[in-house]
């Protein structure tokens, strides 16, 4: 297993200010909501979602969200796991951009779509600030459209 760290970034204040609006320009006006990802995708999401003027909802791994939930269970690398969202965290019809820090495999990225759309969201597009493009997860994500800041090869 191979992670990659942004910590470097989020400490730079003009990395971490660019990053933001470089994840937030191509959905200017199209995101009504901002789901990040737990927990690194929080950090980013958080900024993207006020950059937006939109609202920011946690995707978080079963069992951390007070409120009644939906989960999927997606793949991992090295196994399973489920992600959960609130019920009523997204109203119907809701544009939504999904933000991660990271795109490894896609299976995150594509069970939160699912959960998006589960509960009545629009999936309007997904952003990560690293594509670990070795590992084809942008591939994976199919007709969604997707934004990477960087690509590891």
């Amino acid at each position: 297993m191979l992670f990659r760290d942004i910590t470097p970034l989020l400490g730079n204040a003009d990395a971490l200010h660019a990053t933001v609006e470089a994840l937030a320009a191509p959905f200017e006006g199209a995101v009504d909501l901002v789901v990040g990802i737990e927990a690194r995708g929080f950090i980013l999401a958080a900024p993207v979602a006020l950059r937006l003027d939109a609202g920011f909802v946690p995707v978080r791994k079963h069992g951390k969200l007070p409120a009644e939930t939906v989960g999927e269970e997606y793949a991992l690398e090295y196994g399973t796991d489920v992600l959960e969202i609130h019920r009523d965290g997204i109203h119907d019809g809701a544009r939504v951009l999904i933000v991660d820090d990271v795109i490894a495999t896609g299976g995150t990225a594509l069970a939160t779509a699912r959960l998006v759309e589960a509960v009545g969201g629009t999936v309007s597009g997904l952003a990560f600030a690293i594509d670990l493009a070795f590992l084809g997860g942008l591939a994976r994500l199919g007709a969604y459209r997707s934004v990477s800041l960087l690509t590891y090869p």
